[in-house]
């Protein structure tokens, strides 16, 4: 009886990108950027007389990712080289072509990139609370805050956003990010409730007798500007005692960062932030990390 061959090392390659449209729906420029690392990988491999993928590859992977340094190559391009390899290692695990994934404990390359400033919970109840819901623009600046913590929207994302962008009976807001980028983001209940208090109640007062297409009005009937809602943020993250250098961008880093503490989908967290590239996201996992320590620390009887 003829012993069936292996898998080539680019057959293999060729099922995982089909994997990834299949069954993950990644772009086409997405699984460009996978198989692109992944060939280069095959034919570093190759250049060390490897032909194959094994569980015993982990030494190989190091030294390829130091290839890559030497290259010239940025750390995060790097980051998004192991981000690759790991997932296919993981599918060849899964397809039980290997028994373990040796690029499992292999780190990803600091990228230098300063960590996010990510506020507390608690940190985050003391802003959203703040404006005075009595007052008409208290009203309007509790709907936008809520909004941009609970979709972890950009500035520039949140003053831009339309009428025809929210659907607060399914609680959705389309958004349109960096590239025109369209995604969906669930805002959650406290975030609709207020959108839809501000809508029926001071957003007609405002605009009189004009019209406007999006959402958050500031005076004369013109759309709040990303300079409006950071002075409003700064005055509002004073009054909530908060004195850490609060800025929009703080909201999106804390809406990434609780989401994966609360044990969420790093690619989940990924399409709502509208990264094009995973390795973008795991700048947040450090929370996660940390939250991993706190636990054992405090629950580990050795810890």
């Amino acid at each position: 009886m003829v012993k069936p061959q292996s898998p080539t090392a680019d057959t293999l390659i060729d099922q995982y990108c089909n994997f990834l449209v299949v069954e993950k729906g990644l772009s086409k420029k997405t699984l460009e950027a996978y198989s692109r690392d992944l060939i280069r990988y095959r034919n570093f491999l190759a250049q060390q007389k490897k032909g194959t993928f094994t569980e015993h590859d982990t030494p190989l992977i190091l030294k390829y990712l130091i290839h890559l340094r030497k290259s010239g190559l940025a750390a995060r391009s790097r980051a998004r080289h192991l981000v690759a390899i790991r997932g296919f290692y993981r599918f060849l695990v899964q397809e039980k072509i290997l028994r373990h994934n040796p690029a499992k404990l292999v780190d990803l390359p600091k990228t230098r990139l300063a960590l996010p400033d990510v506020l507390s919970r608690e940190d985050i109840e003391r802003l959203l609370q703040v404006p005075d819901t009595d007052k008409p623009l208290g009203v309007r600046d509790a709907a936008m805050l809520e909004l941009l913590y609970a979709a972890g929207l950009r500035v520039s994302e949140l003053v831009h956003v339309k009428l025809q962008d929210i659907n607060l009976e399914a609680g959705f807001v389309r958004i349109f990010g960096k590239g025109a980028k369209e995604r969906i983001v669930p805002i959650g209940m406290q975030a609709k409730k207020k959108i839809e208090i501000y809508l029926k109640t001071v957003r007609p007062e405002q605009l009189k007798q004009s019209s406007s297409p999006f959402v958050f009005i500031a005076r004369a009937d013109r759309p709040m500007t990303r300079q409006g809602f950071w002075k409003l943020l700064r005055r509002y993250a004073v009054k909530a005692g908060l004195h850490k250098n609060i800025t929009p961008h703080s909201l999106r880093h804390s809406f990434a960062s609780h989401l994966l503490e609360g044990g969420a989908d790093l690619r989940a967290v990924q399409v709502m932030l509208g990264h094009v590239d995973i390795s973008t996201t795991q700048i947040y996992t450090h929370v996660t990390r940390d939250h991993l320590k706190q636990l054992h620390r405090k629950f580990h009887p050795r810890g």
